[in-house]
């Protein structure tokens, strides 16, 4: 298969060149738009990896050019685009863009969507042809025959032709208009600039697919065929063809047999209109989403996936009204491409709205009985999100908005269930929306903030380290916390850029600390303290992720100055999918970076495989913590959290004190650090210094007050005036920390 790679740096040509030809690819380069076109227009490859920016002509307007001469079908085009580019993913898109990648490029990711684009283009140059020999053998029976005088300005429509969209032979004209007026105004650009292509022969035949508007109302999709005829001017005088029908192909989803997404939303359409004519009755669409559908497909493979949906649509189909259309919703629609894994159900003539949820709960129990699938039994979950129609809609994308919020909601709140559309629902998915929007502009305008919470050694009372803790100063909301914003970030995949980020900032405070201490304070002792810093899940999502984290830590991070830096990670996180985790916590380990389990006994953790991840410490959640005094449970926890540490020879943190009651269970318990409230809130950079250096000084001024001690002891000996027992004060914050407890509030 020959692959012309677009990219205006020769790097990135170069390495992508020589991995695709390692996988049997024959690959031409261009380093800008107009060698591509002529590369193309010399000799057309398979598929297109096009970058998306590039100075001069950019890759949205080589698409255009593209797409003037190759259909998404003939020739696809995968577009590359750097994090953050979405707008121009979309417009590239609407402009005939097959599918996108971004940079860096995953390999096995492109490699499945370019052999799936070659794989689609393939079977739909075998139906091509099929179809032209059909039209062939059946030209003047079954489709309809046109011939259209250019210089006369007349037309032919045969009496098939008119039959084909409901007419009788004498209700059309010979007028062009009697075609051109019926092709759908979304349709009708395509359609004028390919017969004015194929006119100005660059196109060896017409062919245009296109909606024709019927007798009865409706549209069908008709597939245009024809040949120009030309004078001694190289003018077109005549063109002349065929009609075919394929409207069955197009409103069919191949791999179920259940209607797609365009059928669906004609129905739809249709439904909403008749409400208006016809109140009775109400009506609601209900979305499926298979929860975990990639676990399917990763595990047992593509051809169980594929078994499993067409069971799936049986399911559907069996268990539902014939007046209610059931669809997949897999098509590319040129805004987007919806998941293969959605279907949608039009329950029609309901008596009223809660009726649906019946429905919604018998599917759901369909869906849960185990599938056979190739002899392996699989056990699957959907989550649904139903909109009624009562609710005044006046488009079926609105009321397909609305059910796909409620999907959304659906998920977030554990999947495996239903919800039902309401408009607060809407307002908080424009909210979230608008956050992420202000997030991507906060990355850019320097809004992101850095605050430290001292971690304290109950030991000896000296502070251990520090958690670094992000915080969002918004322009109009003011200083937000990570629960605001943090699990937007991980859905949408800021949360890496936010996360490098973060260890940036980190290692800059880090040096700055280190380069504003005063000459009299002397640093600290290698390892002494460590910065402790949280790595998302996301993060985890590829080893890729290290080697930023290594180039960052290269140019910014002080090396042993006083600081060891420790990343916490979420134990869930740690036992999904592990052996991937190992080997990327192996290279953080590798790289002297310690390795937390946050929020321990919250989540779910493999003993067996926990005994064998590089983990230094575990950090006891917050939730056991503050129940310490109010029930016994919570302590047992944390003293079996404790001992399982020690035994595994880690160490432990507990988060959220609060009260001193907290603080002496757990140092009764074993537990050798602690961090939260009653040491301390999280503070900008400048103060977690300063608690720094005074707790140096603090730790001088004992050392001299127990010399002083020393030597007045030693004066009342030997005046033997009274026997005095030696002072035991602690010496500075070796004390018990709830002597220092005005310090760490500060």
């Amino acid at each position: 298969m020959a692959l012309l790679i677009v990219d205006d740096e020769a790097s990135n040509r170069d390495v992508l060149s020589r991995r695709f030809r390692r996988q049997g690819f024959e690959v031409t380069l261009a380093e800008d738009g107009i060698q591509a076109l002529a590369s193309i227009r010399g000799q057309t490859p398979d598929l297109v990896l096009l970058d998306a920016r590039m100075p001069g002509m950019s890759g949205i307007e080589v698409l255009r050019e593209i797409r003037l001469c190759h259909s998404p079908t003939q020739l696809p085009v995968i577009m590359v685009t750097a994090e953050g580019q979405s707008a121009s993913v979309v417009e590239a898109l609407q402009m005939g863009a097959n599918d996108y990648i971004t940079k860096p490029v995953d390999m096995p990711v492109a490699l499945a969507r370019i052999r799936t684009l070659l794989s689609q283009k393939a079977l739909s140059a075998a139906l091509r042809e099929s179809e032209e020999r059909y039209a062939r053998a059946a030209r003047g029976a079954n489709d309809g025959l046109w011939d259209w005088d250019l210089e006369k300005g007349e037309i032919y429509l045969s009496p098939r032709w008119k039959e084909m969209l409901g007419y009788q032979d004498g209700e059309i004209g010979h007028r062009p208009d009697e075609w051109l007026c019926r092709v759908h105004p979304e349709d009708f650009p395509r359609w004028q600039a390919a017969v004015a292509r194929h006119c100005r022969r660059e196109t060896p035949q017409l062919e245009c697919e296109a909606r024709v508007h019927c007798k009865d109302g409706t549209y069908r999709w008709m597939l245009s065929r024809g040949l120009a005829v030309w004078n001694e001017s190289g003018e077109a005088i005549r063109i002349a063809g065929s009609q075919t029908d394929i409207t069955a192909a197009k409103v069919a989803d191949p791999l179920t047999g259940l209607p797609n997404r365009l059928l669906f939303m004609d129905r739809l359409e249709r439904r909403i209109e008749l409400s208006y004519r016809r109140p009775a009755g109400e009506f609601a669409v209900l979305l499926l989403g298979v929860d975990r559908f990639k676990n399917v497909n990763d595990s047992l493979g593509h051809l169980a996936g594929d078994l499993l949906l067409q069971a799936l649509a049986r399911r559907l189909r069996e268990g539902l009204r014939a007046a209610d259309t059931v669809a997949r919703l897999q098509e590319d629609c040129g805004i987007a491409r919806l998941a293969g894994d959605e279907f949608a159900v039009l329950l029609d003539e309901i008596r009223q709205a809660c009726d649906c949820v019946p429905v919604a709960e018998r599917i759901g129990a369909a869906i849960r009985a185990p599938f056979v699938l190739q002899g392996q039994e699989v056990f699957v979950t959907a989550s649904i999100g139903i909109a009624v129609g009562s609710n005044g809609y006046e488009r079926a994308e609105d009321l397909m908005r609305d059910a796909d919020t409620a999907l959304h909601c659906a998920k977030a709140a554990g999947r495996a269930r239903y919800e039902i559309f309401d408009t607060n629902m809407r307002r908080r998915a424009i909210t979230r929306l608008q956050v992420e929007t202000d997030l991507r502009r906060a990355l850019e305008r320097d809004e992101l903030r850095l605050h430290y919470q001292p971690i304290v050694n109950l030991g000896t009372g000296a502070i251990a380290g520090f958690e670094a803790l992000v915080r969002w100063q918004h322009p109009l909301r003011g200083l937000l916390p990570p629960s605001e914003f943090i699990p937007i970030a991980e859905e949408t995949g800021l949360i890496v850029p936010l996360g490098h980020w973060v260890l940036e900032q980190a290692c800059r405070d880090t040096q700055r600390w280190l380069e504003t201490a005063p000459e009299s304070a002397p640093l600290p002792a290698a390892g002494a303290l460590t910065l402790h810093l949280n790595f998302s899940p996301v993060q985890l999502a590829e080893l890729s992720a290290v080697d930023e984290i290594e180039r960052i830590l290269r140019r910014c991070w002080p090396g042993n100055r006083g600081f060891l830096l420790s990343f916490e990670v979420t134990e869930s996180t740690m036992m999904r999918n592990s052996d991937t985790v190992a080997m990327l916590l192996a290279r953080l380990r590798d790289m002297h970076i310690g390795l937390d389990i946050d929020d321990f006994g919250t989540g779910y953790s493999s003993l067996s495989q926990l005994q064998h991840l590089p983990v230094q410490t575990l950090k006891i959640d917050r939730a056991f913590v503050s129940r310490i005094g109010l029930d016994a449970d919570s302590l047992e926890i944390i003293r079996t959290i404790v001992a399982l540490a020690h035994n595994l020879g880690m160490d432990v943190i507990a988060e959220g004190v609060e009260t001193a009651q907290q603080l002496a269970q757990l140092k009764t318990l074993g537990c050798e650090f602690a961090q939260g409230y009653y040491f301390g809130k999280p503070t900008d950079w400048e103060t977690a210094w300063s608690l720094i250096n005074a707790e140096d000084r603090s730790q001088k001024i004992e050392v001299r007050r127990q010399k002083s001690e020393v030597r007045r002891q030693k004066s009342e000996d030997r005046s033997q005036k009274t026997e005095v027992s030696p002072a035991t004060g602690g010496a500075g914050l070796n004390v018990d920390v709830t002597s220092q407890d005005h310090r760490f509030r500060q």
